[in-house]
């Protein structure tokens, strides 16, 4: 399979699609054994995730264009400035994407509309991927990586519904496509994680709503970096799409009386039979650092439940999944440091 580098060329020929192909195949087969460098496209490069992928990428010998709205939020420390380049764009709008480079091999969706809601946020998201799986389809990428997030309760949130939709989007694009969908992320920085651990230090009662007891299955940011790591090239993630969570299936108020463990407090925690979304989404925006947009979202979406169908990729990839305990002692060892 290749592709014609811009929509505005004429196709390439028979013989360079030969060439194409028998490059892109030899660099997935060396990457199963030995990672090679090779050019990837990193969107959503200031986001949390975007932030821990980077550094591995780049300490493995990759080049790596990172897709940010404004470069001055992205500055690469000095000994990565030749394997880091920087372009500025919107995937909202088309005008800006004639700067993504053709010769890419493969490329990470991490991109989210978070801050948007109601319609605005579905139309954005699903604009955003069409303008990616447009662009990228022109380039010589093989193969695609997004994170999403686990969505087999027939109950979806706006925010979970939407994610969906961007994998159907981005999964008809002219490359090989994977999905990687995660529950809740639990590591320093992570929104959902912040929220559990501002409630657990400013709280010593809580009377919450019901969604304290839907059922989760966080996973740490470690796992969920080499997951992502991993999975780019790998021939048996080729059109497939797997949930990836940790050993523990538990309710948000297990996170947050074994998260009060942890830290020597003791807590009480009520949950109410009844939720007011808006209300609950008010609660965290005051208590917690997330914006009031951002709480609307973690709200709806925790009162779904989020539980992974199996573990398939972590055996593929030979990942050990940590504890939750064992992820929020990481979460409390990179904060001292």
């Amino acid at each position: 399979m290749c592709f014609s580098p811009n929509p505005a060329f004429s196709p390439v020929n028979l013989l360079t699609c030969k060439y194409l192909y028998i490059y892109h195949y030899i660099c997935i087969r060396k990457r199963e054994t030995n990672v090679i460098p090779v050019k990837i496209l990193l969107t959503g490069a200031t986001g949390y995730i975007g932030r821990q992928l980077l550094p591995v990428l780049v300490q493995a010998g990759h080049r790596v264009v990172c897709c940010v709205r404004d470069r001055r939020k992205l500055t690469p420390l000095r000994e990565w400035q030749d394997r880091i380049e920087v372009i500025e764009l919107d995937f909202l709008e088309r005008s800006t994407l004639d700067s993504i480079p053709v010769d890419i091999d493969g490329a990470y969706y991490l991109i989210h509309s978070m801050t948007s809601t109601g319609a605005g946020l579905n139309q954005a998201e699903a604009l955003a991927a069409t303008n990616f799986r447009d662009y990228v389809s022109a380039t010589h990428v093989s193969h695609v990586v997004f994170l999403s997030g686990i969505c087999n309760d027939p109950r979806l949130s706006k925010h979970l519904a939407s994610r969906k939709n961007v994998e159907e989007i981005l999964s008809g694009g002219r490359y090989h496509f994977t999905a990687l969908r995660a529950g809740i992320i639990i590591g320093l920085g992570s929104a959902s994680f912040e929220i559990i651990r501002h409630l657990v230090i400013k709280l010593p009662l809580m009377i919450g709503p019901s969604w304290l007891l839907t059922r989760s299955q966080p996973i740490s940011i470690r796992n969920v970096i080499q997951c992502l790591d991993k999975a780019l090239f790998n021939h048996e993630c080729f059109g497939r799409n797997f949930d990836i969570g940790g050993p523990d299936v538990m309710t948000y108020k297990e996170m947050l009386m074994q998260l009060a463990r942890f830290r020597g407090s003791r807590r009480r925690i009520y949950a109410m039979p009844v939720v007011f979304p808006r209300l609950s989404a008010l609660w965290l925006y005051l208590l917690t650092p997330a914006s009031f947009p951002l709480a609307v979202h973690l709200v709806n979406s925790m009162r779904v439940e989020v539980v992974a169908r199996d573990d398939r990729l972590l055996k593929l990839l030979g990942i050990h999944p940590m504890t939750f305990q064992e992820s929020v002692a990481d979460a409390c060892i990179t904060m001292k440091k």
